[in-house]
């Protein structure tokens, strides 16, 4: 019987883009969820966030499913989890109450549930995967016949236009879609032109570099996060603020978090726009958040709404909007 892995393989990740033409390429729906690859062993099953930690105990109603759902296999799955609204649709908003609980109650988990959607298998058996194409590891994950309450295998299509798929993602109110080359390997921790994501909604990571006081109704949380990036040269630069996207219990919660990481100076390379940086307070460049936004083209986002912290992502990995 092969030992669990110690450290599971970092996900294969995808390109930004516009859904490519021709032949040759699957489509899958965009998942609005924690991307996760799970190592069930006969002796026990661990989940892994894309930057390797362990959220096994995060979520423990998904590992007695899994492990039913893959039988007697010694398998690493690759696969998103995600929280369904009342429609039946991944919501990130949903999620958020479960990304950063360790060990949530059960009454967490009965008010906001998890699923596991399962896209790839990496091993099988004890035998790698990863070196076969995209059909062939499908076809291996299919045979795997993972179905369940909390355990899925969404569809993929192939022959397919792209831009129809987009709509399909439009009409379904789902984040956009993903292409992947039928013929291409699985290529651990890379971010591959094999794959390609084309979101509906502009999305991008940011590090939160420092908060302005809020007034009024907002009077005890933040105001606004001050947002930054790192540019080509690996310097954290100043992409904007965000002010919209929270409730108030957030605003407060936010403000809690970031009071511990406060410093008396910026964090970045040059200083921002002084308007945005009146009554500024500083932080340690630590946490990732994720916004939704019309455009960038260099200097700030325009229109930008808060959509929550992640902690499957660290700041090293965070570049300018637009670049993942």
């Amino acid at each position: 019987m092969p030992p669990s892995i110690s450290s599971p393989p970092s996900p294969m990740l995808a390109t930004l883009g516009r859904p490519p033409a021709g032949e040759g390429w699957a489509f899958e729906m965009k998942w609005d969820g924690q991307r996760a690859v799970t190592d069930v062993r006969r002796d026990g099953i661990r989940l892994f966030s894309r930057n390797g930690n362990d959220i096994t105990s995060a979520f423990p109603e998904l590992t007695g499913p899994i492990a039913a759902a893959v039988d007697d296999h010694d398998v690493v799955l690759d696969g998103e989890i995600v929280a369904l609204d009342a429609k039946g649709r991944p919501s990130f908003a949903r999620l958020q109450r479960r990304m950063h609980v360790l060990r949530p109650t059960a009454q967490l988990r009965n008010e906001f549930p998890v699923t596991y959607y399962v896209f790839d298998v990496l091993d099988l058996d004890g035998e790698s995967t990863v070196a076969k194409t995209y059909l062939e590891r499908r076809r291996l994950l299919d045979g795997l016949g993972l179905s369940g309450r909390r355990v899925q295998v969404p569809p993929f299509w192939t022959d397919v236009d792209g831009d129809r798929m987009l709509d399909l993602a439009r009409e379904h109110h789902l984040e956009g879609v993903v292409a992947k080359r039928v013929d291409s390997t699985y290529r651990p921790g890379r971010r591959a032109p094999e794959w390609i994501k084309t979101p509906l909604r502009k999305n991008t990571e940011v590090i939160v570099v420092g908060w302005v006081d809020g007034n009024g109704a907002a009077r005890n949380g933040v105001g606004s996060l001050l947002l930054g990036a790192h540019d080509d040269d690996g310097d954290l630069i100043y992409v904007g603020h965000v002010g919209t996207g929270f409730s108030a219990a957030l605003r407060r919660s936010l403000r809690e978090q970031l009071a511990a990481l406060e410093r008396p100076t910026s964090p970045l390379a040059a200083p921002p726009p002084s308007r945005d940086a009146k009554g500024a307070h500083w932080v340690e460049p630590r946490l990732v958040g994720d916004v939704e936004y019309r455009e960038y083209s260099g200097g700030s986002l325009r229109h930008p709404s808060w959509k929550g912290l992640r902690d499957d992502k660290t700041p090293d990995e965070i570049d300018l909007p637009g670049r993942h």
